[in-house]
């Protein structure tokens, strides 16, 4: 009798034990698309228009051709299901400095450590491997637990861009923060964040 043939292991670019990060396909959009509706989602990350299945492939397409921007997906270790995207966009290479955007797209799966997780493992990629020196984020001043992840993992608060959202009738603050990288080498240190290279497999 033969025996069962095991499916190709998915591509992980990083990785912890209990989530991994890859990049996105286009076959990716199906599971992707539904997510961009979430009514909390939607708040969180102050998205205010509609976008159609078509529209969303052509960014994801137009995404991976962009240098200045690393776009990379949440998926669980145990089941290799999605839960969320970490990106990395508008790097610029002389003043070594990038934005940085996180969601994970389901109640569920937030409040776990998910999101952190996946947060040091961009972070150490874009200090360690992109040569990065300033990375920054912009929250919405309502996403308090946001702003308490962020501030747990190192970013300081710079300033405030006053009724920076409209939002269900009101306007909204958004707060700017960073990190720069001898802060993050500083309170993470190195080798701590784990990759196929540094696993060594």
């Amino acid at each position: 009798m033969s025996q069962p043939t095991s499916s190709p292991r998915i591509p992980r670019l990083l990785e912890t034990e209990r989530i991994y990060l890859r990049p996105f396909e286009t076959t990716d959009v199906d599971d992707y698309f539904p997510g961009l509706f979430d009514p909390e989602m939607r708040k969180l990350t102050g998205t205010q228009n509609s976008f159609t299945r078509t529209q969303v492939e052509r960014f994801v397409e137009n995404a991976g051709q962009d240098e200045s921007r690393l776009m990379l997906l949440i998926a669980l270790q145990e089941n290799d299901q999605l839960i969320g995207e970490v990106v990395l966009m508008d790097m610029h290479a002389k003043n070594r400095s990038a934005h940085l955007r996180i969601g994970i797209d389901r109640a569920e799966h937030q409040g776990k450590g998910y999101g952190s997780e996946a947060l040091l493992l961009m972070l150490d990629y874009g200090f360690g491997i992109c040569n990065l020196h300033r990375i920054e984020l912009e929250v919405y001043a309502f996403n308090e637990r946001a702003v308490r992840t962020y501030e747990r993992l190192g970013f300081q608060r710079e300033g405030i861009r006053r009724d920076a959202l409209y939002y269900n009738h009101q306007y909204h603050d958004a707060i700017l923060m960073s990190m720069l990288e001898h802060e993050f080498r500083e309170r993470h240190a190195p080798g701590q964040m784990t990759g196929p290279a540094r696993q060594g497999n």
